[in-house]
Parts: C-alpha cells; sequence; structure tokens
C-alpha cells in the first residue's frame, strides 16, 4: 500500500486536501455516532444537529462550494462543483442533514483519489520522457563553465562528464564511452561511442569522460525535437475523445433540465416535495462526466507513454485509434526490412576489376544512397575527383557523367536498357546488382549485399498475430533482390524496381478497395511523399533525423521491427481499456439514474456512480502504461 501511496509523493495542496478529509471524517464519525445513540438527546435538536453538520460538510467542501460560486459568476454553471454543491444544498433542505455532508466528504475523498492517481499516471510518463538536459559544461580558454544548453552556441566543445546527459547533438573529438540510449530507442544495452562518432542529444554517458563538437544548436537538437512533438501530442485528439468532449457538453445539461422537471412535475402530482427533491439531487450527484472526461484522455495519454518508454514517439492518440484500425502494412525494404548496411561482395569483369571499381566509386562519389557508400567504402583509396565533371542523378535508375574523358553510366538494368548498352543481365538471389559502362560499352557489374534483419520474419508473424491481414513490400532494388527477400520473411506481395512517384502511384492502387487503414513504414527521409499519402506513416531508424520526425506520424528512434507488434499492441490495448471505461460508465450512471428516479437509488448510490466510477476508470487506464 504504501508504495501505491506514498506520502513523499504528494504536493502542497494534495496534503492540505487530505488534511481537510481526515480532519471532516473525524466530525462526522463522531456526529454520527451522537445522532445514532441520540446523546444528549440530539434528535430532539435539529437545528443544532444542522448547524454541527455544516461543519464537516465545510470544511470537506469549501473548495468545492467556491468553485461553484466561481462557475455561477463565470457563467458556466454545468460543471461537478455546482452540481455537487447543489444537490448537497438540496439534501439539507430535505433534512438529509448526515447525508448531505457524507455525499461532500467522500466526494472530496474520491476527488483525491482521482488527482493522485491521474498525476502518478502523467509522472510516470513525464519520468520516461525526462530527456531535457539540465546543463551543459562548455570548455573554454581552458576552463569548463557550466551554460544553459538554449545559450551555447554552434561550434562549441562541451564535456560530457560520467553519469551525464548528452546536452547537444554533436562529434566527439576526445573520448570514449558506453552510452545509454535508452530513453530515446528504448533499447537498454549501452552503445560503445568513440572519436569521429556523432552523439545525441538526451542520451546518458557511461563511465568514459567526452569531449564533443556541438554540431546543432539545442533549439535544433534532437532532444528538442522529441519534447516539442511529445508536448503537441495531446493537441491531436482521437474520435473517441473528440466524441466525449461533445457528449459531455450535453449531458450534463441534459441530467439537469431532467433533474428540474423530477423535482418539479411529480412534485405537483403527489404533493410529496421532500421526497421528488431529494431524488432530483441524487440526479444532479450522477450527472458528472468525470469518469468519462478523465479517464479517456488519460488512457489514450498513458498509451503515448507506454510507447514513448519503448522509444517509439506517437505524434497524437489518433494515431493509436489508426494504428488499431489498421490491418494492412506496406513497408519500404531497404533499412526497413534489411539491415540496410550494403557490401561489395563481387566485381564481375573481364576488365581490370579495381579499375572498375574506381569508376564507380568515382560517379558514386557525391551519392549519398547505401549502395553509393558500400562502393566508395570497398575501393578504400584516394580519388582524384578533378576528373569528375558533369555528373547526374536519374532517380531511381543510376548516374551518368564524365570521368577523365569517358562518359560514364552506372546503374541498374532498367539504365542500361535506357542507354542501348548491350551487357549481360545477372542473376543473383539476395544481392543488389550495378552494371557499369564506359562511352556506351559494357564494363561489368558490382554485386552487392544487404542482410534481412535478424527479427524481421519473427515481427512480421507476430504482426499477422496482432491482427495484420496484408503485409506489401516495395522497393527500388531488382526483382531477384525483392524476391529473394519477401521468400525469406513469407511476403507474399512485393513490387520491385519502383522509383519514387511509382510508389506512390503503387500506394494510390493499393488503396482502392482498401476498407480498413494502411500504414506505411520507411526510413522518413526518402520516404516522404508515401509517408503522408497513407493514413498513418511510420519512420523508423530515425535518432538524430530531423527529417524522420517532420515527416512521419509515429517515430520508431532505432531500427528493432519487433517495436512494430508492440505498437500494434499498445493500440490495441489503449483502445479496449477506453471502450470498457465508456461501457462501464455509461451503464452505472443509466442504471443509477433510472433507480434514482424510482426512489431506489440514495445518494450514497450517487456517490459511487460520480466518483466511484471515475476512480476506477482512472485505475482502468493507468494500466496502459503497462503494455508489454
Amino acid at each position: 500500500m504504501n508504495s501505491i501511496f506514498n506520502m513523499k509523493n504528494l504536493n502542497k495542496r494534495q496534503i492540505k486536501n487530505l488534511r481537510d478529509i481526515i480532519v471532516s471524517l473525524c466530525f462526522f464519525i463522531v456526529l454520527e455516532i451522537i445522532e445514532h445513540f441520540n446523546i444528549f438527546s440530539i434528535l430532539d435538536h435539529k437545528m443544532l444537529l444542522f448547524i454541527l453538520y455544516l461543519i464537516p460538510y465545510f470544511i470537506a467542501g469549501h473548495h468545492v462550494i467556491r468553485k461553484s460560486l466561481l462557475s455561477i459568476k463565470n457563467r458556466q454553471p454545468f460543471n461537478e462543483s455546482f452540481l455537487m454543491t447543489l444537490a448537497t444544498i438540496g439534501a439539507f433542505i430535505t433534512g438529509e442533514f448526515g447525508e448531505a455532508a457524507a455525499v461532500m466528504l467522500f466526494y472530496m475523498t474520491g476527488e483525491w483519489f482521482q488527482d493522485y492517481a491521474v498525476n502518478k499516471s502523467r509522472n510516470s510518463i513525464t519520468e520516461l520522457m525526462d530527456i531535457a538536459p539540465e546543463y551543459a559544461n562548455v570548455e573554454m580558454d581552458g576552463k569548463i563553465i557550466v551554460e544553459d544548453p538554449e545559450d551555447v552556441p554552434l561550434g562549441s566543445v562541451i564535456v560530457i562528464k560520467p553519469g551525464e546527459k548528452v546536452p547537444l547533438d554533436g562529434i566527439i573529438i576526445e573520448g570514449d564511452s558506453m552510452i545509454n540510449t535508452s530513453a530515446l530507442t528504448g533499447e537498454s544495452v549501452p552503445r560503445h561511442m568513440t572519436y569521429g562518432e556523432e552523439i545525441i542529444s538526451g542520451c546518458i554517458n557511461g563511465d568514459g569522460l567526452l569531449k564533443a563538437k556541438t554540431t546543432r544548436l539545442y533549439n535544433d537538437s534532437t532532444v528538442a525535437k522529441i519534447l516539442e512533438l511529445v508536448e503537441n501530442a495531446a493537441d491531436k485528439k482521437s474520435k473517441t475523445e473528440a466524441f466525449i468532449t461533445k457528449f459531455a457538453r450535453y449531458y450534463t445539461p441534459a441530467v439537469v433540465i431532467g433533474a428540474l422537471l423530477l423535482a418539479i412535475i411529480p412534485s405537483l402530482i403527489t404533493r410529496d416535495f421532500m421526497t421528488w427533491m431529494y431524488r432530483a439531487c441524487t440526479f444532479l450527484v450522477i450527472s458528472c462526466p468525470c469518469a468519462l472526461v478523465i479517464s479517456i484522455p488519460l488512457a489514450f495519454f498513458g498509451g503515448i507513454g507506454a510507447a514513448g518508454r519503448n522509444g517509439i514517439l506517437v505524434k497524437g492518440s489518433n494515431y493509436l485509434e489508426i494504428i488499431n484500425d489498421t490491418d494492412m502494412i506496406i513497408s519500404d525494404k531497404t533499412g526497413t526490412l534489411t539491415k540496410g548496411v550494403f557490401k561489395v561482395i563481387d566485381v564481375i569483369s573481364d576488365k581490370d576489376k579495381n579499375e572498375v571499381l574506381k569508376l564507380a566509386a568515382l560517379a558514386e562519389n557525391m551519392s549519398t544512397h547505401p549502395i553509393a557508400q558500400s562502393i566508395k567504402k570497398a575501393y578504400h583509396q584516394d580519388l582524384d575527383l578533378s576528373l569528375v565533371s558533369h555528373i547526374e542523378n536519374i532517380s531511381g535508375k543510376g548516374i551518368s557523367g564524365i570521368i577523365d574523358g569517358q562518359v560514364i553510366h552506372i546503374g541498374n538494368a532498367s539504365f542500361m536498357k535506357d542507354n542501348h548498352i548491350a551487357f549481360s543481365e545477372i542473376n543473383k538471389p539476395g544481392a543488389s546488382v550495378v552494371y557499369l559502362s564506359s562511352d556506351n560499352n559494357y564494363l561489368g557489374a558490382i554485386i552487392i549485399s544487404d542482410e534481412v534483419k535478424d527479427e524481421a520474419k519473427q515481427s512480421l508473424d507476430s504482426l499477422k498475430q496482432e491482427g495484420i491481414k496484408r503485409f506489401v513490400m516495395l522497393t527500388g532494388d531488382q526483382y531477384t533482390s525483392a524476391e529473394a527477400v519477401a521468400k525469406k520473411l513469407g511476403i507474399d506481395e512485393y513490387y520491385s524496381e519502383l522509383m519514387p512517384q511509382d510508389k506512390v502511384e503503387k500506394i494510390e492502387e493499393l488503396f482502392y478497395n482498401q476498407t480498413h487503414k494502411t500504414a506505411f513504414i520507411g526510413d522518413g527521409i526518402n520516404d516522404a511523399p508515401v509517408l503522408t499519402r497513407c493514413d498513418v506513416g511510420i519512420a523508423m531508424g530515425s535518432m538524430g533525423s530531423d527529417a524522420a520526425i517532420e515527416a512521419a506520424d509515429i517515430v520508431i528512434m532505432d531500427d528493432d521491427l519487433r517495436k512494430l507488434p508492440l505498437l500494434k499492441r499498445i493500440a490495441k490495448k489503449t483502445i479496449h481499456i477506453s471502450s470498457v471505461n465508456i461501457i462501464f460508465a455509461l451503464a452505472v450512471k443509466v442504471l443509477t439514474l433510472l433507480f434514482g428516479a424510482l426512489g431506489i437509488a440514495d445518494m450514497w448510490w450517487a456517490v459511487f456512480a460520480d466518483v466511484g466510477v471515475a476512480f476506477i476508470c482512472i485505475l482502468n487506464s493507468m494500466r496502459t502504461l503497462r503494455v508489454q
């Protein structure tokens, strides 16, 4: 019990309210004993009993009464404070002094537990995303000066001591250490980082002393982008939240009107004003929609928090709802289903293979494509870039240019055919083949491999178990490469040799007659048009990538495909809990309203229907934080 309700976790307001509740409860118990046993013949002094019960009533409810007066002043009376005040005043008028005091006391007790539960939930989520650095150690003229990260200029040298948060994005210029990225990626195993590697703000340094040169200002840093995303997530509400907000706007006034009619019409018929006024007061207590208004957004907030704890940044609760309804996933291949770490495994040519590799490296020098990077890495010699001119990148095809006076073409088979180059097409399942020509004479081919991610098959199988019925792979790579990956992963539907515009057209074609939601998974940089076309775009491996954070609706900060079925589970659990809360809260309220009108339910029932149900729904909503 102590772990759940820890006094150290209470703020001043909560402590004061708890004290008021305890004092009020003590007064109430004493008065109940006096009234029950008719001590001092108290039942013969109704006015004295009324005054005595006002003491615990005001001690517990003075905050509620003050809020109700403010709501009247602001011409917005339909809130729970006004309704509870009106209901308890009605109970006093009907002579139910003890019940009036008890309703206010237990209403405040329930409100206190609600407040505690909500704060505990929000604090849990806030702690999960506690990545904002508080200071930066800046090295200036041989001295260390502690600065606010927002005040550190670009290109400054920062010192990161063991155990400190990395305050800014930068490049390590001295030292090596194990870096904990769990706050960003959910990955519990630290990564070893050393000279020349990029370090990301928000990570925690291990046992080594590091020096890094900042590459971004704080406002442009990874941690600032992530925190901005998390803060704005609440603005994008789900349909369920929007419905509850609209429902509460009409529900409360409707019940108040119902209570008024219940007090007046039957009283005119039966001439029993006190009985029907009491039942109307019961109506008012039940009318508060706080069980729905608090618990539903909290469930989605908890779902977003659970995702954030695992390195999945969801830009709004509406995207959790979409993921829950998604039954088709369209995925990029390179870097998403495969490791994206290309390696030259063979050069097929009757010419000097090293010369072929050199020409390819010169042509690909300005390209950032992973295949181009692998070719440059395979050559691993200095390049004379003065030999290169008129380079043109044909998207989805290849590169042409002039190198040392020769017209060079390097690219896929389609590119060779477009330029009428005679060549022998090579079939290498599971590998990409890059062809090279000089002055329209075929020189040879470079075979490049990319491995399927270790967890890919397991993740796709898990997605099927979570309700994904259709998985489609799109790639710009050659058919043989796409086919090999698809067979290994059990993907039945795949499309290869697609240029960026072809991917968008294929998406449109796949959308035809699609009744459920569709998600696209890619790197968030090269797939921006496709990411925005699908119902929800998911960018993977995006730690440190501004473009990915901007383009996608959901950002998975590392390359772990196992996060996809986890995201689906979080979304399903969030929607399930929200639905249970709605059904439970409405069912209890409708029954209590009916029983209250018939005189079966008294105000004790009403308090449970309001505060008790709200508290149960809030506790249920907190379960979203524990999704594994």
